[in-house]
């Protein structure tokens, strides 16, 4: 699969022309066509439990005209859906006389491979794998009684054509490796997990090095918990690990640097550019262009090449995420961050890969900075109000501190907060930033889209705990 348009009985500049009949006084507006295929493993309780292959086509037409939308969608790739379709969406335009924005300029270069990770390896060596996880695991600790493990890859094929006849393509391959293992031990239970994955094929992580390190990871934590203790309850000074305990930041803070919250005026930073919202040191950025990253996009789902932005510097507001719409709407630039998750999904502002940048301090002295608190490591659900940023997070993995040595690990910790409030209470920074391992799903208004999170050791001023007491 290497176009989204192969499939389709219409040429580019039919689309083209039934699109600018559409937009005829219309601000701007897009034919955005797909092609995707998907597949999935699940292994557990020693036997494949499921395996599933999909896939599916279609297309979606869009036109703008102010703050209004049409749009239309239909899994048949012919002249007369598309027509249908403009009749449908085109009503939108009525009483508005715009001016069409023009194409998004093409970026220079791609950041993955169009490779297909569902082509290699077969069916048969990807079953075996996870049979061979699932031994390996087992074979550890005799405490382990339960392996789950999956694999999960698609290869998704966009053009996006527009009324000036440009037609912008991406090929887009993505994979997933997980492994969750539960232990043990005089008749009490716990689990651990772990997964990566990226824009690639299947191999750089089901090599035997890259899946054993992960499910020794995944061994390791459910080991960990099985020794841990109630978690404390009541407000305290919070250490948060890197990487993947940036998912935090994404939820409670991220969602209200999209632009639509903003120019609706619901998010808790509307109005604020050039304010201090954060404490000096924190700086927050949303990139598209890392390469192979699972966030990442060549361009984003209305053709905007992705960018990196920034978002917070050094504690002041510097600016939004936007698409095309809401960009225009509110007088700035579009930052290619427009998503869909699908031909069947409207676009709306996304980030893609979200972090926080590395400070100066070691991650040691961080911790040991700490008299009292909690070190949380991983994170597992978690719940967020998006306009106000309050937040609930479930950690899978902390331990206590106190007189600034790690004492303990604690089950059932959880973290109460609000986004805004969390920023300005940072202390520390580390200088440890990095990215998760490339497992994370965002949902917004329904949709699903790949991102990715991350931060370096934080410390975190005034956080409640919810735990046993």
């Amino acid at each position: 699969m290497t176009s989204a348009l192969a499939a389709a009985d219409f040429t580019p500049a039919e689309a083209a022309r039934v699109l600018a009949d559409a937009l005829a006084g219309a601000d701007d507006g897009e034919i955005y066509v797909e092609r995707t295929a998907s597949e999935s493993f699940g292994w557990d309780d020693g036997r494949l439990k499921s395996a599933s292959y999909d896939s599916t086509q279609g297309f979606g037409l869009r036109v703008v005209a102010g703050e209004r939308t049409g749009f239309a969608h239909a899994n048949e790739l012919s002249l007369g859906a598309l027509k249908r379709a403009a009749d449908a969406a085109g009503a939108a335009r009525r009483g508005h006389d715009g001016t069409l924005a023009a194409a998004p300029v093409a970026p220079n270069r791609r950041l993955y491979s169009n490779v297909n990770p569902l082509e290699a390896p077969g069916f048969t060596a990807k079953t075996d794998l996870l049979a061979e996880i699932d031994a390996w695991v087992r074979a550890q600790d005799p405490r382990v009684v339960q392996v789950s493990a999956s694999l999960a890859a698609s290869h998704k094929a966009i053009a996006i054509v527009r009324a000036d006849g440009s037609v912008g393509e991406d090929v887009r391959p993505l994979v997933r490796i997980n492994i969750s293992v539960t232990v043990e031990k005089d008749g009490r239970r716990e689990s651990g997990s772990a997964g990566a994955g990226g824009r690639d094929g299947y191999a750089a992580w089901i090599a035997p090095d890259r899946w054993k390190a992960l499910a020794a990871e995944a061994l390791r934590v459910a080991l960990v918990n099985l020794d841990a203790i109630a978690a404390p309850a009541g407000e305290m000074e919070v250490v948060l690990g890197p990487g993947w305990p940036g998912v935090l930041l994404h939820e409670a803070v991220g969602h209200g640097l999209e632009g639509d919250f903003n120019r609706k005026g619901v998010s808790a930073f509307t109005g604020r550019i050039g304010e201090r919202v954060a404490a000096p040191g924190v700086t927050v950025v949303d990139d598209g262009t890392l390469d192979g990253r699972r966030g990442s996009l060549t361009i984003d789902d209305e053709g905007t090449p992705t960018g990196r932005t920034v978002l917070i510097e050094d504690g002041i507001l510097k600016g939004y995420l936007q698409d095309r719409q809401n960009a225009r709407l509110m007088g700035v630039a579009a930052t290619g961050n427009g998503r869909r998750e699908s031909h069947a999904h409207r676009v709306m502002p996304r980030m893609t890969n979200t972090t926080m940048e590395s400070g100066t301090l070691d991650p040691a002295e961080i911790i040991a900075s700490l008299d009292r608190g909690l070190y949380a490591v991983n994170f597992g659900g978690g719940s967020v109000d998006i306009t106000s940023g309050k937040f609930v997070f479930q950690c899978t993995e902390a331990y206590l501190v106190e007189g600034g040595k790690v004492v303990a690990p604690v089950r059932n910790a959880t973290l109460i907060g609000d986004g805004p409030s969390v920023l300005t209470r940072i202390s520390m920074v580390g200088n440890d930033s990095r990215l998760d391992d490339g497992v994370g799903t965002c949902g917004k208004a329904g949709q699903s889209v790949p991102v990715g999170v991350g931060q370096p050791t934080l410390r975190i001023g005034g956080l409640t705990v919810g735990g046993a007491g």
